[in-house]
């Protein structure tokens, strides 16, 4: 019970101090702390062993990808092309409608494969373009990169190839088109709540008075525009993003290290991006082209690192066993029990996929043997591995916001609507139905 009290406490600490603004690196150690003085974990062992092996692995997994992908937004900022991409869709589009765009946008490449590790640095710069022509202020940047990339196209379109409707597939037997109905029912129900909550955020925001502003890290001068034909013509600023969304959908056929094929995907983007528009990189100066470039992705990853850090102290503590014990034998209907479970371990990881995987790993032989709809049980408990796995402690958000120039006190409060809320409201009700209507 102590170890469980540290682990409630640790995550508190995690949240209040994501709020009060604190770096992820002496939040994550000093939750860490919490966690492993609770669970009675040796001091050394805690930080040496558990600690630094998750910190380390973020870097061992996504370093290069994390690099090439901010290379390649770098080059798209300083080439125009970002710029050019962005004017094109307000030619098309309008600015009323920036923030449905944008969401289509991150919604094309994820359900495309790209990953969003990937996808936030790619649409990043055309992000800041829309929402400085649309006057709009950027903390809404975050509701539309979460509602594209985390959760339909992420759970419930049918055949969508990200991991967390992949997962259910290798421990049931099931495709990734499971429930096609039930999946397209729950897609529409998420993209309506979604889009109803961004246009009254956006509402919201412009009644108050609030307009764009740019991050620290941006420089202003590459949007501030006044002669468009000065800027790429629009084939050469898509064929970069056109190519590398190619490279990560056709050589998904062929290639299964999902990370490298990103990592090469990027790096073709941003070389394809240089020689296109060579003319536009003549006279800049290149160390610090690839200096800002290259870092870009070294602070993208180190908050990531440091709150996988954190999540790996938490999976190897004593309490944190015991919570998975409790869920597993938990009698309940199969898709209650199923949803329940992998909401518990995603919130606590942090992640969807993570949750699912621990979930199955347990779990999926007694829900074969139990004779419940596998395809239905595989849309349910995808839908609830994107709910929890949101939380302020989770390490996908440490990167968006830092990419964005935002935080959790000024975006948070998006992601919790769109991520966190909606999916679960989703998922009770789907689940509810099947359960009563016995399907």
């Amino acid at each position: 019970m102590v170890g469980i009290i540290g682990l409630l406490l640790a995550i508190a600490i995690l949240i209040f101090g994501a709020y009060k603004g604190l770096g992820a690196l002496p939040l994550t150690m000093i939750a860490a702390l919490v966690a492993i003085v609770f669970n009675g974990i040796p001091l050394w062992e805690g930080f040496a062993t558990h600690y630094m092996a998750g910190y380390t692995s973020a870097y061992m997994s996504y370093f290069l990808m994390f690099a090439c992908s901010a290379l390649y937004a770098k080059l798209m900022d300083e080439s125009g092309c970002a710029t050019a991409i962005g004017y094109k869709f307000i030619d098309w589009f309008g600015r009323k409608n920036i923030m449905l765009v944008t969401i289509l946008i991150v919604s094309v490449l994820t359900y495309g494969g790209v990953s969003l590790f990937v996808v936030v640095y790619a649409v990043a710069p055309i992000m800041f373009l829309l929402f400085k022509e649309a006057n709009l202020p950027r903390h809404l940047t975050m509701a539309c990169l979460i509602v594209g990339s985390a959760t339909y196209t992420m759970t419930t379109l049918p055949g969508t190839p990200q991991l967390t409707n992949v997962v259910p597939t290798e421990y049931l037997g099931t495709t990734m088109t499971a429930a096609p109905v039930l999946s397209i029912i729950c897609t529409v129900a998420i993209f309506a709540l979604c889009l109803l909550y961004c246009t009254w955020a956006k509402n919201r925001a412009v009644a108050r008075g609030e307009v764009w502003s740019y991050p620290d890290n941006v420089d202003p001068a590459l949007f501030e525009i006044k002669d468009r034909s000065l800027l790429p013509p629009a084939w050469k600023a898509f064929l970069p993003i056109v190519v590398l969304l190619l490279v990560i959908i056709v050589g998904g056929r062929f290639v299964s290290n999902s990370t490298m094929l990103a990592t090469c995907a990027m790096l073709l983007g941003a070389v394809l991006t240089y020689v296109l528009n060579f003319p536009k990189f003549k006279g800049k100066d290149w160390k610090a082209l690839l200096g800002d470039g290259l870092g870009g992705g070294i602070s993208g990853i180190g908050g990531l690192a440091a709150v996988l850090a954190f999540g790996t102290v938490v999976q190897n503590s004593g309490a944190f066993q015991d919570i998975v014990d409790w869920v597993l034998n938990l009698d309940m209907n199969p898709y209650v029990r199923g949803v329940f479970a992998t909401s518990v371990f995603s919130g606590i990881t942090g992640s969807s996929s993570g949750g699912l995987r621990l979930m199955y790993q347990s779990l999926a032989d007694t829900f074969i043997s139990s004779g419940c709809n596998l395809e239905i049980l595989h849309r349910l408990t995808s839908i609830a591995a994107g709910g929890l796995d949101t939380l302020p402690h989770s390490p996908g958000l440490f990167l968006m916001f830092s990419v964005l120039g935002l935080n959790h006190k000024n975006a948070y409060r998006h992601v919790f609507a769109c991520s966190v809320a909606i999916p679960v409201i989703v998922v009770v009700v789907a689940t509810a139905i099947c359960v009563f209507a016995g399907i």
